[in-house]
């Protein structure tokens, strides 16, 4: 309902060495809590008990699901743990994560961040030979066919190796079997994931703040189509053997990511900050402040004021106690509910020509909301800059991106935009420019297909992987 592109998921996993005082769950909770923000609908843990894996799950925020007592049942060795946003799959408990499975050869916990583009064939398939699923989500898809490789495979990386030759599109996988812990990630590298130690222990993680959160050394970013499995407390390596063109979400960069991490060698930081700069070389105006939409816009608006000399201001407080799930059914308490969240600090604003920073528009009636409050509290100009080119084409590797035809971008132009969330101008950063912040400064190849429709892999076209989430039509 605030009508941004929410997160898709974070992993945390852990090995710890025999006889030591490390106590994974714990770990595994801590790092996942600095992970919270990639996703709010569920969470959960798995361990491993030399060899016997029990989970935890459930729907809500971390610290509804677990607290001491409960952390300190989960005894184990190992652990990974997942936290959710469904880019697919409803919110329910059954597609929360980690999924833990039983099979011929021993017990497997898998954990996932992306989405899958071949998902709705994969699951036909495996339905058709008299699979059963107890979710609608991509991770059960990609234990089922990691465990159908592993009958027939020597180990679970060679499993693994030859399930990613059958899955395609976005994947961030960590594995824990009875003896290993697994991190691999697709070929196009389209989500993040890293690698680090605490003391002597291997970690792996979404982004790097996890690893700092627990008090670990980052080592190296996972590579692209690489399986990094961690065993008898060593770390090796084993390439996958696919090969693609490098395509890191962009909009990691722009709106996921914590401002503290560092993704491919870029920190995120710096990144949106050399954002807001371009966008004020580029669509510069003539204003008295520059203020930012928390959170993520707050970096692009420091940069674009450093810029511009304009200066920089404080111009909307954020409610911290409203999660992302609060939700209200009519217009009139949605417009309570934006109250809610951001509120104008009029005291800055009044009377003052205001430049107003986001990382993007997607359907417009936020920015809609925000600028007609900015009015109310007495701004004489409100002109409206996002640090990220205009969305107008859906994602299909994780990213809660819609349909075309419900993205405002592509379907008016920019001065109609303008007009329709009642702000003076409208400017975007170019595409051109993202990619010169990201890939020339920092050398990572980016995927733009939301902002483009040039996507890296084909997108999906086969039937709903989910269609079984719907109610049955009483229509004739």
């Amino acid at each position: 309902m605030f009508d941004k592109p929410r997160e898709e998921c974070g992993v945390f996993g852990i090995a710890a060495t025999p006889n030591t005082a490390i106590d994974p769950a714990y770990e595994t909770f801590t790092g996942l809590f600095a992970l919270q923000h990639r996703g709010q609908e569920s969470g959960g843990i798995a361990v491993n008990d030399s060899g016997v894996i029990s989970c935890r799950k459930d729907l809500g925020l971390l610290t509804d699901i677990f607290d001491e007592r409960v952390l300190r049942a989960m005894r184990g060795n190992a652990a990974i743990g997942h936290v959710r946003y469904s880019t697919t799959g409803n919110p329910n408990v059954e597609n929360a994560q980690p999924i833990v499975v039983t099979h011929n050869k021993g017990n497997l916990a898998v954990a996932h961040n992306g989405n899958l583009v071949n998902a709705g064939e994969l699951r036909h398939e495996i339905e058709m030979n008299g699979g059963i699923f107890h979710s609608s989500n991509d991770t059960e898809i990609i234990a089922y066919i990691i465990v159908q490789e592993r009958l027939k495979a020597n180990s679970i990386e060679e499993a693994l190796r030859r399930a990613m030759r059958r899955i395609k599109g976005a994947y961030s996988l960590l594995l824990m079997s009875p003896r290993k812990l697994i991190a691999a990630r697709d070929p196009n590298g389209f989500r993040p994931l890293c690698a680090g130690r605490l003391d002597r222990h291997f970690v792996f993680a979404s982004e790097t703040c996890a690893i700092d959160a627990v008090g670990g050394a980052f080592l190296r970013d996972i590579a692209p189509g690489e399986i990094a499995i961690v065993e008898n407390d060593q770390l090796r390596s084993v390439d996958s053997g696919l090969r693609a063109d490098k395509s890191f979400c962009s909009f990691e960069f722009i709106y996921f990511a914590r401002p503290d991490s560092v993704l491919e060698g870029v920190g995120v930081e710096w990144a949106r900050q050399e954002m807001g700069r371009s966008l004020a070389r580029e669509s510069g105006v003539d204003a008295d402040i520059v203020i930012g939409v928390p959170d993520s816009g707050i970096s692009a608006a420091q940069g674009y004021a450093r810029e511009s000399g304009i200066p920089y201001g404080v111009g909307l407080i954020k409610n911290r106690y409203i999660g992302r799930t609060f939700i209200q059914p009519s217009q009139d308490r949605r417009e309570r509910a934006v109250r809610l969240k951001l509120n104008p600090l009029a005291a800055n604003i009044r009377d003052k020509r205001v430049i107003m920073i986001d990382d993007s528009i997607v359907r417009g009636t936020t920015s809609a909301r925000i600028v007609s409050a900015l009015r109310e509290a007495g701004a004489r100009e409100i002109h409206m800059r996002i640090s990220s080119p205009p969305f107008l084409h859906p994602c299909y590797f994780g990213t809660d991106i819609p349909d075309s035809e419900d993205l405002i971008a592509h379907r008016y132009t920019v001065d109609e935009t303008a007009r329709r969330i009642g702000a003076d101008s409208l400017a975007y950063l170019s595409l051109e420019s993202l990619a010169r912040v990201l890939e020339q400064s920092g050398g990572c190849p980016i995927c733009d297909a939301c902002f483009s429709g040039e996507y890296p892999v084909a997108p999906p076209t086969s039937a709903e992987k989910n269609r079984f989430d719907r109610r049955i039509s009483r229509t004739p």
